[in-house]
């Protein structure tokens, strides 16, 4: 007796495959680009980072930005730093700064980056905060977003530096010694994930 072939019929199979495609493709979130990437160390340590009260300070290629979780937390903190150095921003530029990924411009200059699109800021040749002696604005923007942290949501603000391996110790160091300064001596270091060597 001779066998015949088999035969599947494979439309099911397609129409799952269909759903499950479209269901990840309309779910996800696209990755929104860093202001500053940076090349991370690798670690073994497997701890999260909050996902609220955090301000992630980024050092890479000799600048520094600064990141806040939280939209009122961050226009509570802008409003702060524009009382300390006398600069208004209105109601739709705190709005914009509410949504911003982290910046990297003194904040004289922080009107212009706001008044960008966010394709274009990305784009934008952001100097880094200062953070010398005599114009420590870094210093400036962690104690006011503790400050904001504490009045918006009543607890205290976490730090996360995020460091490029490649970055000198010098510059790490710098933004440690600011955070001692005002008595911060629990901060994350964000690295990158490395499986163990057995």
């Amino acid at each position: 007796m001779k066998k015949k072939a088999g035969s599947t019929d494979m439309t099911a199979m397609c129409d799952v495959a269909f759903l499950l495609l479209s269901f990840f493709v309309m779910t996800a979130t696209a990755k929104i680009p860093e202001a500053l990437p940076v090349d991370t160390p690798s670690s073994t340590v497997q701890t999260k980072l909050p996902e609220s009260d955090l301000a992630t300070i980024t050092i890479g290629k000799g600048k520094v930005f600064f990141d806040l979780k939280g939209r009122d937390i961050r226009k509570k903190t802008l409003e702060l730093m524009g009382q300390k150095y006398g600069i208004a921003f209105s109601e739709s530029e705190a709005q914009e700064f509410a949504i911003m990924e982290g910046f990297g411009v003194p904040i004289e200059s922080l009107k212009q980056i706001l008044d960008m699109r966010a394709a274009d800021r990305s784009k934008a040749n952001q100097p880094g905060i200062p953070k010398d002696s005599l114009d420590n604005q870094l210093k400036e923007w962690i104690y006011n977003a503790r400050i904001a942290n504490i009045e918006v949501a009543d607890k205290e603000l976490q730090i996360a530096i995020k460091g490029d391996a490649k970055e000198e110790y010098q510059a790490i160091r710098r933004v440690m010694d600011i955070l001692q300064d005002q008595k911060i001596n629990n901060f994350n270091l964000v690295t990158g994930l490395r499986t163990e060597d057995f």
